[in-house]
């Protein structure tokens, strides 16, 4: 392929307008929070699917690309999800998990139950492709592949914040579950379980997830 170029579409903004936006962003962003208790009120597809296209845009070892999401939508297949779900976390409370481990998820008040995963309207499966390429059906190694997913899912997480919904990260390990469940290729790694919805009615958030570091102590300038 040769090397190419398109001009890039960027348009400078005034110093007090970027300031203003970047200011605005993050009191908005700072509002994020896991959320495990979600309201089985419905969500237009469109919003979910132009949340993905966003993430879709997300930086990747030679623009690869190596994604894959599979959104579920409510029926008998949640029912399965969960079911394995809450299977291997019962394992990993009952015995796989270590104690300092446990004791670091006990503020948060987590447990094998896992109700949402039938109750918010969508669930996202994130699957890592060990190859692939920059257009369909190619079928090259695939580069950063961990690095890039995970861009690809915190802008996935930040494009359904700012469409006004709520999440939710999960990480059963192991995963292959979900990728048989979702009937996903071998050769692809299930990487998360993101549940999107509104909050159920009184939702709260565990005071222990409320403390975020200072920007001193996860930033310096040198």
């Amino acid at each position: 392929m040769t090397h190419t170029s398109h001009p890039l579409d960027f348009t400078e903004k005034p110093l007090d307008e970027m300031t203003a936006e970047a200011k605005a962003f993050y009191e908005d962003i700072r509002r994020r929070r896991t959320v495990r208790e979600f309201s089985d009120r419905d969500v237009p597809r469109e919003i979910i699917e132009n949340a993905v296209l966003a993430a879709g845009t997300a930086p990747s070892g030679a623009n690869h690309q190596p994604w894959h999401f599979t959104v579920i939508g409510k029926g008998p297949i949640r029912t399965k999800l969960r079911e394995a779900a809450e299977a291997e976390e019962k394992a990993f409370y009952e015995g796989k998990a270590s104690q300092e481990w446990l004791d670091a998820l006990e503020p948060l008040g987590t447990d094998d139950h896992k109700p949402y995963i039938e109750i918010a309207p969508w669930i996202i499966a994130v699957f890592a492709q060990r190859r692939g390429g920059a257009t369909v059906g190619e079928n090259k190694k695939n580069y950063y592949v961990n690095e890039s997913v995970g861009i690809a899912c915190g802008m996935l997480l930040t494009a359904l914040h700012r469409a006004g919904l709520v999440t939710l990260t999960h990480t059963p390990n192991p995963m292959t579950f979900v990728s048989e469940i979702c009937g996903r290729p071998k050769d692809e790694k299930p990487y998360m379980l993101i549940v999107a919805g509104y909050p159920a009615d009184g939702a709260t958030v565990p005071e222990h997830a409320m403390i975020k570091k200072s920007l001193k102590d996860i930033c310096d300038f040198i």
